[in-house]
């Protein structure tokens, strides 16, 4: 896995952030506390990606999204189930954002109908995606050192295990 997120997975991310913040916020009914579930989300995704990427080629689908969709619903529930008291979810049937109705009450917010908008698309979606990809690479740094390490082990306790069988042997 390399440290910088193929285009690829950027692409992905920017193309499925907006739904999945919406759909987190959903499940979790709204609590600030719980936002870092999406990136978790994305983390997983990140991890598993040229598995999902060679299994949709494969077969033909979009598996990182049905992935996606999985683990949103696995890392929902975990939460759910580590609130200490009981989560009390409700869907609201309209948005919790009212826009402004009737005239602008300023000549600011006039002009800014007219104006482009400063924003840069596509930045959150771009952190997002290498806050997600760096957490999926550390994640995977440490499994290779814990292979190393119990490999290592193995390995020597193979051969204290073989010495004395060596010795037992040639008494």
């Amino acid at each position: 896995m390399s440290d910088e997120p193929p285009p690829e997975f950027l692409a992905f991310v920017a193309g499925h952030l907006t739904a999945l913040r919406r759909e987190t916020d959903r499940l979790v009914g709204g609590d600030r506390e719980a936002g870092h579930i999406y990136m978790d989300v994305l983390a997983d995704v990140a991890g598993h990606w040229r598995r999902l990427r060679w299994w949709g080629r494969l077969a033909h689908k979009d598996a990182a999204t049905e992935y996606m969709k999985r683990r949103l619903a696995s890392r929902t529930k975990d939460w759910r189930e580590d609130q200490i008291y009981e989560v009390d979810i409700r869907v609201m049937r309209t948005s919790p954002y009212v826009p402004l109705r009737g005239p602008a009450p300023t000549l600011a917010l006039r002009k800014a109908d007219v104006l482009p908008g400063t924003v840069r698309s596509g930045v959150v979606a771009l952190a997002d995606a290498g806050i997600a990809w760096v957490q999926a690479y550390r994640k995977q740094e440490w499994h290779r050192l814990g292979r190393w390490v119990a490999t290592s082990i193995l390995v020597v306790g193979g051969m204290i295990q073989y010495m004395s069988w060596l010795s037992v042997g040639s008494q």
